[in-house]
């Protein structure tokens, strides 16, 4: 990966991990700015321009640092937060909400994970004092991929250093990615789940675009679990096709192959969903993505998706076939849906 241009906050000029980026990428332009929110989207910048001109910006994140998750977003029954380290992705696949989202796809990485810690750290230890004993649990990749660019960034260390001394508090780690060495310098801890988004075969190469592909991801997932590290999946987004039943059938085989059912830690399921802007987006950058052909209803939370039948025959049928294949059905939970 090469970055066109590098945008520095210019307080950050003497930070080590600044001084490693700027001798790893010697061929990219370099420019010291007071504020990522100065330059960063300040001018819309297409989507599908990620494909010839990405930028990178570094800075130190503001604002609330630590948000809660939006219901159903992880296991019932147990407060889930998440954490901004960084904006957008280096991949493109074509459902992608983050097309809608920011008004340009350049990634942005933040430096400043003592603070987020802090943060965590607080809220975990506030939940303790009030719910002794209750897990309280904190995501990373809400709006980027979570180990991509671990290799650049370094942050991990510091996570895990965190959680191992939070054993109330849980951390996940969303990913698509296979980039799992530096990950696989550290210890695994039982309360920090490294989670796969996982689709049949053809799905992935029709929508997750340039991410690596399946089989590639099953090895990652069992490379890991034979180090010891606990494993999420995530079948999300599933879209419809006539292929569903056999696809996810072989997917469910594939993956137990990797990964044995019972020692999944827990598995998500959702149909894909967008909120209107976001909609729009996807059929101006993908107008010929077959997933928009089907009937989409504005569904209870305002988010465009299947209407209430359809994913809940498409749920059903996928939490069938993970059952019949061994998995515990209360490892099984469905994502972003009402009760």
């Amino acid at each position: 990966m090469m970055f066109e241009k590098i945008f520095i906050e210019e307080h950050l000029k003497s930070h080590p991990k600044v001084q490693e980026i700027q001798t790893r990428f010697p061929g990219s332009e370099f420019k010291f700015i007071k504020k990522v929110e100065d330059v960063f989207g300040r001018v819309k910048k297409p989507y599908l321009q990620k494909r010839t001109n990405l930028n990178l910006f570094i800075g130190e994140k503001k604002g609330q640092l630590v948000k809660p998750a939006p219901p159903a977003y992880g296991l019932s029954g147990e407060p889930h937060y998440y954490f901004v380290h960084a904006y957008n992705c280096i991949y493109e696949c074509n459902y992608c909400y983050l097309q809608g989202y920011f008004q340009s796809p350049d990634i942005v990485i933040f430096l400043n994970h003592q603070e987020i810690g802090d943060e965590i750290k607080r809220l975990a230890e506030e939940h303790e004092k009030n719910h002794p004993g209750e897990k309280i649990w904190f995501h990373a990749g809400e709006y980027s991929d979570s180990l991509a660019l671990t290799h650049l960034t370094g942050e991990l260390p510091h996570y895990f250093n965190l959680f191992k001394n939070l054993p109330n508090a849980y951390l996940e780690l969303r990913t698509k990615s296979v980039n799992i060495k530096e990950l696989i310098k550290l210890e695994p801890s039982a309360n920090i789940v490294v989670s796969f988004s996982l689709a049949p075969e053809h799905r992935a190469k029709m929508n997750d675009l340039k991410t690596p592909g399946l089989k590639a991801r099953l090895q990652a997932i069992g490379d890991l679990h034979e180090r010891g590290f606990p494993i999420g999946i995530h079948f999300d987004p599933i879209i419809y096709d006539d292929k569903l039943v056999e696809s996810y059938t072989d997917l469910i085989h594939q993956l137990s192959l990797a990964l044995p059912p019972e020692a999944i830690r827990y598995i998500s399921i959702g149909v894909v969903r967008f909120t209107k802007n976001v909609y729009h987006q996807v059929l101006k950058n993908y107008p010929d993505s077959d997933f928009l052909i089907d009937d989409f209803v504005k569904s209870f939370d305002n988010k465009i998706r299947y209407n209430r039948p359809t994913r809940m025959w498409i749920l059903g049928k996928v939490k069938s076939l993970l059952v019949e294949a061994g998995v515990p059905v209360e490892k099984i939970y469905e994502c972003m849906e009402d009760e």
